[in-house]
């Protein structure tokens, strides 16, 4: 295969060591030589609703590279209570302290809709950087953006209305899973904006009056985008902005 420094490619373009079709962006856009050097490590898992990859503050075993699913990262109080940071899917990876020489995270990683994707142990994830500079460069770039995605999460779940967040979470949901029927539910939802179940119906309920979203038991409906996107407050677009920006320009 030859080296394409400047292209994703596309999903099942490669595999892991048993042959396993990749569909995670990152390890789509490496060059052939970094990717090479971590295919040996690539060990393929199911991705459960519910499992907890990381734990908060614990050490990291390993790093994540979801082929599909939604992961989120939460914030654990000592009380239980837990409020979502951030959202990944294929667009990137867990255990983003990992790839900076740390080994620990105050985020809890669960996956939230099922799915699947490989690990790496995070020693070798570490031993493989020290010669993959192509890996190391889109591992940092994540990182930040992963950050950015948290810092804006955070002012919005302070600043905006419910029914905002919630159009923002839905929003940014159905770009990871690329599909409009999403398999949550209330209580789930609660969850993740930090609230109890009743605010999540009344905000739902607003967003269903609008003709944006249809509910029933255990699924949300995307049935106008658009009319989402106007529901939504202005940190979805802020986060667009910088999609895409993954790899090298």
């Amino acid at each position: 295969m030859k080296s394409k420094n400047l292209e994703v490619l596309r999903s099942g373009e490669r595999t892991n060591g048993a042959g396993k079709p990749v569909s995670n962006v990152i390890l789509l856009s490496i060059v052939d030589g970094d990717y090479s050097s971590l295919r040996p490590h690539l060990e393929y898992v199911e991705l459960p609703n519910h499992l907890v990859l990381h734990e908060a503050s614990t050490k990291l075993e390993f790093a994540y590279f979801p082929n599909r699913g939604l992961i989120s990262l939460v914030v654990a109080m000592k009380d239980g209570k837990t409020a979502e940071a951030g959202v990944m899917g294929n667009e990137g990876f867990t255990g983003i302290p990992a790839a900076v020489g740390l080994n620990r995270s105050p985020l809890q990683a669960i996956v939230q809709i099922t799915g699947d994707g490989f690990r790496v142990a995070v020693g070798a994830l570490q031993q493989t950087l020290e010669s993959a500079p192509h890996l190391q460069l889109l591992l940092s770039r994540y990182a930040v953006l992963q950050g950015i995605q948290v810092a804006q999460t955070a002012g919005c779940n302070r600043l905006h209305a419910l029914e905002q967040r919630l159009a923002r979470w839905l929003l940014m949901t159905q770009d990871r899973l690329d599909s409009e029927c999403l398999p949550i539910t209330h209580d789930f939802l609660a969850t993740m904006l930090g609230t109890n179940r009743s605010s999540v119906s009344l905000a739902a309920g607003i967003l269903q009056r609008e003709k944006s979203i249809e509910y029933t038991h255990g699924a949300v409906t995307i049935v106008n985008r658009k009319r989402l996107e106007d529901s939504a407050c202005e940190c979805y677009a802020i986060m667009q902005q910088y999609n895409g920006q993954l790899g090298l320009e």
